[in-house]
């Protein structure tokens, strides 16, 4: 469901199509009368005060849809000696993110038609502060997946309809407000891979403690969105999307494009939760320290925060976008190739380079918004391609813990690992061509 910008030439064919698209809204507020914007769009738009509070529950929302998984990749040797996890059993660990994300994404668009997305997302932060103050005290393997999957379930939702709530709130604006979500997000990653273990060693060194602090920054994030659940409904848009809702449904599963989106989106997905769940392990097993670690995924995440503006923005300039998948797949294949034979002596290059190649994250969600020509294409284009996507994503973590535990090193992981970015690139070239699921469906 994710969308960024689209190429002009999208935009003007969305509008042409209805004038009751959302972005035949925006065009109606950009005109230079606001009277006879309201009077041919509806109602007036929403106060300011409402705006910028939809503009800091965004903010807020995004710093907390990853801390949940960086967190504990960071402090995933202690949490696996205190709950005395085997290796396979803390693959399942890291491959609960994608699963969580599979199965209660679909909810998502359902769950926001009936509540409102307002009451859906902050329904979704109560959940992910419950289960990130549960998870570290439950004492068992068991309870611990349970309570993680109950904040990967309130980060599901809330991942789902960030962007269904920008292009509601801000139909004028929603380049510029998906850039700062995705800031925000790449910001709060990398940020609970970096403190985290820091902030455990200030807590006591106890990593119960290291976890569940982050339970504070989820509790603050509910607040914004109490007054806005009222809001939700009235929101501009509201009316459109269930137009959109009611609408046939493409036979999506014919279009060779959003397969190709599915499989790029899931094969990168795979990528980076093998990096949030193993990459501080990788570096510690070669001689760095916990605290060094920690960093080094920081930076990797951090890589985000300046490419999820830049990316975008190049590629919507683009027919194509398969060239900007082969630059950063290149990436990819050069940080695990720098990881199998010196982990430790490039250790600050290869995180770099891995960051680098994470960013087909924002760049799946900018070919998923071109990819289609209208709003209604563009959200069963994402969730086809986010659900699939996250499914295919599931094996490859735990596939990663297995091999580990059985072969002793991680020379077979990443092997994995570069070999998936082979398929990656594919998927992404076929992905990135100058066409429609329109046309294909």
């Amino acid at each position: 469901m994710p969308e960024d910008e689209t190429q002009p030439q999208t935009r003007t064919a969305t509008r042409a199509q209805s004038p009751h698209t959302p972005t035949a809204t925006a065009s109606a507020m950009d005109s230079p009368a606001p009277q006879t914007a309201q009077t041919t769009s509806g109602p007036a738009g929403p106060a300011p005060w409402v705006l910028r509070l939809v503009a800091v529950g965004l903010v807020l929302t995004a710093l907390n849809l990853r801390p949940a998984i960086t967190s504990l990749g960071a402090l995933l040797e202690e949490v696996r000696d205190g709950l005395h996890m085997s290796g396979s059993v803390a693959g399942v660990l890291t491959s609960v993110p994608p699963l969580c994300f599979a199965v209660f994404g679909i909810m998502a668009p359902r769950l926001a038609r009936r509540f409102g997305p307002g009451a859906v997302v902050c329904a979704g932060m109560v959940a992910i502060a419950a289960g990130l103050v549960i998870r570290p005290f439950v004492g068992s393997t068991a309870g611990f997946l349970a309570a993680s999957a109950l904040a990967l379930m309130g980060i599901a939702v809330s991942n789902i309809l960030m962007p269904v709530i920008v292009k509601r709130w801000f139909p004028d604006r929603v380049g510029s407000m998906t850039g700062l979500y995705s800031m925000a997000l790449a910001l709060g990653t990398a940020l609970a891979a970096a403190v985290t273990v820091p902030m455990t060693d200030a807590l006591g060194g106890s990593w119960k403690a290291g976890l569940g602090v982050w339970a504070v920054l989820a509790a603050v994030a509910v607040l914004p969105w109490i007054p806005l659940m009222r809001e939700g409904r009235g929101a501009p848009g509201h009316a459109t999307a269930q137009q959109h809702g009611d609408a046939p449904a493409l036979r999506i599963t014919r279009s060779r494009t959003a397969w190709g989106l599915a499989c790029f989106f899931g094969l990168q997905a795979t990528a980076a939760y093998i990096a949030m769940g193993w990459m501080p392990q990788i570096f510690r097993d070669a001689g760095v320290s916990a605290g060094t670690a920690g960093v080094l995924l920081a930076v990797t995440m951090a890589m985000g925060v300046p490419l999820a503006f830049v990316i975008p923005r190049v590629a919507a300039r683009m027919k194509n976008q398969g060239p900007i998948v082969v630059l950063l797949c290149a990436c990819g294949l050069v940080g695990y190739a720098g990881l199998y034979f010196a982990p430790a002596a490039g250790a600050w290059a290869w995180a770099l380079l891995l960051g680098i190649a994470n960013c087909a994250f924002p760049l799946a969600l900018t070919m998923i918004g071109m990819r289609s020509r209208s709003g209604a294409g563009v959200v069963r284009l994402s969730a086809f391609a986010q659900s699939t996507g996250y499914l295919i994503s599931i094996p490859g973590p735990l596939l990663v813990g297995v091999l580990y535990q059985h072969s002793g090193g991680w020379g077979l992981p990443i092997a994995l690992m570069a070999g998936l970015m082979v398929p990656q690139m594919v998927a992404g070239i076929l992905a990135g061509r100058d066409r429609t699921i329109e046309d294909e469906c």
